[in-house]
Formats: structure tokens, sequence, C-alpha cells
């Protein structure tokens, strides 16, 4: 099985005693935080890591929240980020959501506040949690997928074989490559790709596997299988599997 990965967050606050106990604070709630106290610092970081969110405070040297968060942006479109902020100015507000911000929490708040909003963004989000989301091309035993171009490959030792995928089996093949040999929970692919987690969805998803079954199937050592009031598992057996 795979192991849980802890979610990291970049935290940007030039209030260092404030930082510090933000950081604190998350961190006991087993968040990974790194602090950076100026926006220079708060990209230096970013540039180096591999995080799941970013809180930035608005007013701060060198660089301010919403010039770091553009120049975030500009690398990842779908990293959430919450904006901190002692004002609360609705022009202020209209640009933090116009550069992109998931949330915009104004000074002072409870940090409990920040907790749930930090998990409420973490759930929506689907979950970043791992380097195996940036990866765009995939190994499944006799198969090469390519995630960018949607293209299947299933090589037989005499021809190479290729499927154009749809859109959506594209995505959730993906979802299956990047949690390979464990288990894929319904929910977080219904919430990834169709949206939302509820009975039309969920026929719909159904209607997916069944097409990457009937495509992966040239292979044996590949099976995609049911797990009872839980999601499925695609089986690579041309790896070590722990049943």
């Amino acid at each position: 099985m795979a192991e849980t990965t802890t979610q990291k967050i970049l935290l940007v606050e030039d209030d260092q005693n404030f930082g510090d106990v933000l950081k604190s604070y998350l961190e006991m709630h087993e968040y990974d935080v790194e602090l950076a106290k100026d926006g220079d610092e708060g990209l230096m970081k970013y540039n180096k890591g591999n995080f799941n969110l970013c809180i930035l405070d608005v007013m701060m040297p060198k660089k301010d929240g919403f010039t770091v968060a553009k120049e975030i942006r500009e690398r990842d479109k779908d990293i959430p980020i919450i904006f901190l902020t002692a004002k609360s100015l609705k022009e202020d507000v209209l640009e933090g959501f116009k550069i992109g911000a998931d949330d915009y929490i104004t000074k002072p708040f409870n940090s409990e506040e920040l907790l749930l909003r930090v998990q409420a963004i973490l759930r929506r989000s689907g979950t970043r949690v791992a380097p195996e989301e940036d990866i765009k091309e995939f190994t499944l035993a006799n198969f090469h997928f390519n995630y960018p171009l949607r293209i299947l490959t299933y090589d037989d030792g005499q021809e190479k074989h290729k499927e154009q995928l749809s859109p959506k089996e594209a995505h959730l093949l993906r979802l299956f490559c990047i949690h390979k040999n464990d288990v894929l929970p319904r929910s977080l692919a219904l919430t990834k790709i169709w949206g939302e987690d509820n009975y039309f969805t969920a026929r719909s998803m159904d209607v997916f596997v069944t097409k990457l079954r009937k495509y992966l199937s040239k292979d044996e050592k590949l099976e995609i299988v049911n797990i009872h009031g839980n999601g499925f598992r695609l089986i690579d057996r041309s790896v070590e599997v722990v049943e």
C-alpha cells in the first residue's frame, strides 16, 4: 500500500512572531510548513519545494503577496492560494480573487479558522500530495501512457498498438497510474474529474472504468478490480504487488 504523504504548506509572513505561531499551530495538525519572511524568500522556497498549498500575507517587503501569487500562478495555475491581510477593502479582496486566490482571510483571525479553511481547500483540491502528480508519462506492464497527448500504446513485442483516449478516459487513467497497486477512492476520482460525487456521476465513472478495462485487457498482467465500498484498484503484476 502507498504511504500517506504529509501535505506541505508554504507560509509567507513578514511578522516573524505571528508566522512562528501559525507555523507551529499547523505543524501540530501534521502539516509540513516552510516559513518565509518576505516575498523574495517565499518565491525562492517555492521554486525549491513541492507544495500543496500557499498561504501569503499581502503586505510584505520586497514583494507583496499579490506579486508573489502572480509569479506562482505563472508556474502552477492549480496550486491553492490563501491570502492573509489586515485590509478588508473590497478592491483588495477582488484583486486577490482575480489573481486566483482560493480564499482570503482578514486579520485578526482565529488560528482554528485558518486550519478549517486549509482543510476545506485541500479537500476540494483533491489533494495534491505527491510528486507523482507532476508525472506526464506512465508505464503499465507493456503499455506506455502519454497523458498530455492522451495516447495509450501497447507493445506486444512485434508491433505497437495505439489508442487515442478521450479527455475523461485520460484523466481517469492518470489517477489509476498515480495510485497503481493501491486503492483509488471513488470519491476522489469523482471530485477531481466530474466535480461532484453523486449517483449520476458515479454511474458515468463506471462506464469509463469499463472502457479502460477493455483497453488494458490486451495485457494479462493488468487488472482493474472493484474494492467494495471504497473504489477501484489498478493491479500491475509486472511489479511486486502487495495483495
